[in-house]
């Protein structure tokens, strides 16, 4: 198993999520997170003081999903979440050791 994250602009998500659950990839996280992706445009950014520079609003997609399918779900990501421009995100893929089910027969 793998889990696929990756660091989009937030206008490419709700096409990212349509797209990956056309595909049958169920095992999705969203988080909202600041980085330093280049802005679409300056509505985009915001200046950090903590950071002390520009940075962006950002989604963080965790996709868990089996070994054979991180190709798929890899170029899903690439097509769909591209914003036209050079740097549009970063995805990266990361082995998982073990995924266990939480269910009601564990009580």
């Amino acid at each position: 198993m793998k889990l696929v994250k990756a660091f989009v602009h937030r206008s490419r998500v709700s096409d990212l999520i349509h797209a990956l659950g056309a595909a049958g990839f169920q095992r999705l996280s969203l988080f909202d997170v600041k980085g330093l992706l280049r802005a679409l445009d300056s509505r985009e950014q915001e200046y950090s003081v903590v950071l002390g520079d520009l940075v962006v609003s950002e989604v963080q997609m965790e996709l868990f999903c089996e070994d054979e399918r991180v190709g798929e779900a890899v170029e899903l990501f690439r097509r769909v979440g591209w914003t036209g421009r050079g740097d549009a995100g970063w995805i990266y893929v990361l082995p998982v050791e073990q995924g266990i089910a939480i269910t009601a027969e564990d009580r």
